[in-house]
């Protein structure tokens, strides 16, 4: 069983039942329920359905967190989800979630937060763009190229400084993310309570709610397949969790830092429930603010999918922007802090167990990996810097909005097989001490595994150009597994026999 303390010179456990459960909470809410509504309004093509969507989401989530809250007890020590599948299948699992989430999920997705951070700033400052460049875009083949514009420079900056603050200590971090938390809370009920209170439209009421299930204004999920039948309702909403998964996903971040929370048998399961209930509760009832205000076909062509931001708009013409603007800052800053904070724990387990880089696993003065911090800040900083090219409109994107695509898949497929490892340590470690035993085992996480699976097959069939891709990217991890292996006997045979010769210490 993991003591109290990793030891004088490791990790220290600091955090509580309300810090764990920011961190759960802060980590999910990102920018995606801002924007992920229009969307998935266009797929489902109702009001009804698109509610039921996000009601479907939230369930799957609290079924994964109830099912995570017993391998987190099992195995409280930093490295989270990493630590589950190598313990339950074998450590080559762990490394490509571990490879997959620094090479894209967490890193991917800092920086989408970061310059979605600084578009939104530009709407107070409009110097900030990602067309005001400092350093024109530099073609490295004919469809990517490096630039530095005032808004890549502004995300970068954000990344460095939290970075450096969460290297200061896990006083820093949870500190800025209580406070964050606490204000993105505020704003996503300040939303909720704008809808109701100010913003109600009787014609948008009657519209949406009048003909709650009718599809129309939808697009298509592949030709001939409509959300009017119901085989493509069915579809539509399968396809339609990318969104919402998306926007609700990264509440199992805590799970990397367990080494950093105190009574991590008792609070981390308890932040998982409390922190995914709280979150999805807000995020259903936002989108019903959305639809009390907007009719649905502007809920489903809001001007470049800003959702909220129309909502606001709608009842403060001269300031909705702005308010929605700064709501949205505060949302991002926080986003960033609790995964930079939670990821680099992740790297942090893998480097200890010689599957990542040796100086990730060195702790520093204050008692956090900051080597680990800083690789994750680095990496993140260059997803921020290569944007992609399309030579037909000569129009320029990013590569994390791309990747971030494409590993939505990945990550559904890594959460299946970690509650499928809850089942398979049951049969393996009969005798294992659970603090915790998975609320409504075997239904519940067998529900999940039921829910998930039929999403990621739907996803295979409909959206092949992405879900495969992002498969592609795992695998690649299968060859640089076996070079870390290599490397990890070459130069410390004890480490190579602690992670592949023996039973977890649990």
């Amino acid at each position: 069983m993991a003591s109290s303390s990793e030891g004088p010179v490791g990790l220290r456990r600091s955090l509580g039942l309300l810090d764990s459960t920011m961190i759960v909470a802060g980590s999910m809410i990102g920018t995606g329920i801002f924007i992920v509504a229009a969307e998935m309004a266009r797929q489902v093509g109702s009001a009804g359905w698109l509610l039921a969507s996000w009601v479907i989401t939230g369930l799957l989530t609290i079924a994964a967190a109830l099912s995570y809250g017993e391998l987190a007890a099992m195995m409280p020590r930093a490295g989270g989800q990493y630590v589950y599948l190598r313990e339950a299948w074998s450590p080559l699992w762990g490394f490509l979630y571990g490879w997959t989430l620094f090479l894209v999920i967490q890193t991917g997705t800092v920086a989408a937060v970061a310059v979605g951070f600084a578009r939104y700033l530009g709407v107070w400052w409009p110097r900030i763009s990602e067309s005001a460049y400092l350093i024109p875009p530099i073609h490295i083949t004919s469809t990517y190229a490096i630039s530095l514009s005032s808004a890549q420079l502004v995300g970068v900056l954000l990344i460095v400084l939290l970075s450096w603050s969460n290297a200061r200590g896990i006083q820093y971090g949870k500190i800025l993310q209580n406070v964050f938390t606490t204000a993105k809370l505020g704003s996503l009920l300040g939303v909720i309570c704008v809808g109701l209170l100010l913003g109600w439209n009787a014609t948008a009421v009657h519209a949406n709610f009048g003909n709650l299930w009718a599809p129309r204004g939808f697009t298509l999920i592949a030709p001939g397949l409509s959300p009017e039948t119901g085989f493509g309702l069915f579809v539509a909403i399968c396809v339609a969790q990318v969104g919402s998964m998306f926007a609700a996903d990264a509440w199992n971040n805590i799970t990397f830092a367990a080494g950093e929370v105190k009574n991590p048998q008792r609070n981390i399961p308890l932040s998982l429930l409390l922190g995914t209930v709280v979150v999805i509760g807000l995020y259903v009832s936002v989108n019903f603010a959305y639809l009390i205000v907007l009719p649905l076909e502007q809920v489903q062509h809001a001007a470049s999918d800003r959702v909220a931001g129309a909502m606001l708009a709608a009842v403060f013409p001269a300031t909705g922007a702005a308010l929605m603007a700064l709501g949205i800052m505060i949302s991002a800053f926080g986003c960033i802090n609790g995964m930079l904070m939670s990821g680099a724990r992740a790297y942090y387990a893998m480097a200890k167990d010689g599957l990542f880089f040796r100086r990730a696993a060195t702790i520093n003065r204050a008692h956090v990996p900051g080597t680990s911090l800083a690789m994750q800040g680095a990496w993140a900083s260059v997803l921020v810097l290569i944007r992609t090219y399309n030579p037909a409109t000569r129009e320029y994107g990013n590569l994390y909005s791309n990747l971030l695509d494409y590993v939505v898949s990945a990550a559904l497929l890594f959460y299946i097989l970690t509650i499928a490892g809850l089942f398979r340590l049951r049969i393996r470690r009969p005798q294992a001490e659970r603090p915790y035993w998975a609320l409504g085992y075997p239904l519940v996480p067998a529900l999940y595994l039921l829910g998930a699976i039929t999403v990621l097959a739907w996803l295979f069939a409909y959206r092949p150009l992405t879900t495969f891709p992002g498969m592609l990217i795992v695998l690649i991890g299968v060859p640089v597994f076996w070079g870390f292996r290599r490397a990890a006997a070459r130069t410390d045979n004890s480490v190579q026999k602690a992670v592949f010769g023996r039973e977890a210490e649990y």
